[in-house]
């Protein structure tokens, strides 16, 4: 298993190489730049200016300086933000966003797996098409539309929870209620539909026969014998879900004003905070292959079939 993971690990740098070049040079194609202000700047400060961040020079020979200094582990500092490091500005969203991903997640696998089981048991009965529309519905609306939806109802009109922000001096869930439910509810509605295929094609295993014939209870088929098998696509998603996850955080962040790692990409990307910007994708795109590689190694755990000898 760990020499799998090294080889893993291997084979994505140079995946990682061609997003941090790919990145690098589409943000300067972008008009525009960092110093680029309403107000004209005298130009030898902006000359001082594009010398001392390297932006007089080629892109190319920028990207070998970004590189040198990111083999350093130095993600440079901020263009935007006087002072301070892009490391520093990563690390102080971090928080917010994990425990927003995190939860978002957590509240996706919970309902939509549980959604999905009383579907495949009920198949083609009322509540199996009740799931379905909902999984439909879940689907067809985006969080950039559902957030806006629930700030009006839930924070407007009923003042049950916050519309937005964090509460600053000790941490209270309400103020994450809804962007977490806001960003799971796609999650919840792919989750539900995939756990109602498995489990149902699970339910026609042998398997599951074998389990039957030796009487044991019907709890105990699903739970033990069922419900492992139907995990598997369920694991797959995993990675490409939590990569969506981080993605869709982008807009929740900016829609509910929290201050995650998402909101300082979206702002960072306004302001053409070059080394911000670079910086946020290469943390994601490190957490993209880690998490890609765990769900991998999960699979191969549950299913010894997709074991090499």
């Amino acid at each position: 298993m760990l020499a799998l993971a090294t080889r893993r690990l291997i084979a994505a740098l140079p995946t990682l190489f061609f997003i941090i070049a790919g990145a690098f040079f589409l943000m300067h194609m972008a008009p525009g730049g960092p110093f680029t202000k309403e107000r004209q700047m005298p130009p030898e400060i902006e000359r001082r200016l594009l010398a001392e961040y390297n932006l007089d020079l080629p892109v190319h020979e920028q990207l070998f300086h970004y590189l040198g200094d990111l083999a350093q582990g130095d993600l440079g500092p901020s263009m935007t933000y006087k002072d301070k490091n892009v490391i520093d500005i990563i690390a102080e969203g971090a928080p917010t966003s994990a425990m927003l991903g995190l939860s978002a997640m957590g509240l996706a696998l919970f309902i939509g797996g549980a959604l999905g089981i009383v579907g495949a048991l009920n198949q083609n009965r009322g509540l199996d098409f009740l799931v379905m529309a909902l999984a439909i519905l879940g689907v067809c609306l985006p969080p950039l539309v559902m957030g806006p939806v629930m700030q009006q109802l839930f924070g407007v009109q009923l003042h049950w929870l916050p519309t937005g922000g964090l509460y600053r001096d000790e941490f209270r869930f309400e103020y994450l209620f809804l962007p977490v439910l806001t960003l799971s509810l796609p999650m919840i509605a792919i989750i539900s539909r995939l756990m109602r295929a498995s489990m149902i094609e699970a339910m026609r295993s042998n398997a599951i026969r074998t389990a039957r014939a030796k009487g044991l209870p019907e709890l105990r088929v699903i739970l033990r014998h069922a419900l492992p098998i139907a995990l598997l696509p369920i694991v797959s998603y995993a990675g490409p879900a939590l990569a969506g996850v981080m993605a869709g955080s982008f807009v929740i962040e900016t829609v509910y004003q929290l201050p995650g790692i998402g909101k300082q990409f979206v702002l960072a990307a306004q302001q053409r905070d070059y080394t911000l910007v670079m910086g946020v994708v290469l943390v994601y795109s490190i957490l993209i292959i880690f998490l890609n590689l765990a769900a991998d190694l999960l699979y191969r755990v549950l299913d010894p079939r997709s074991r090499t000898p």
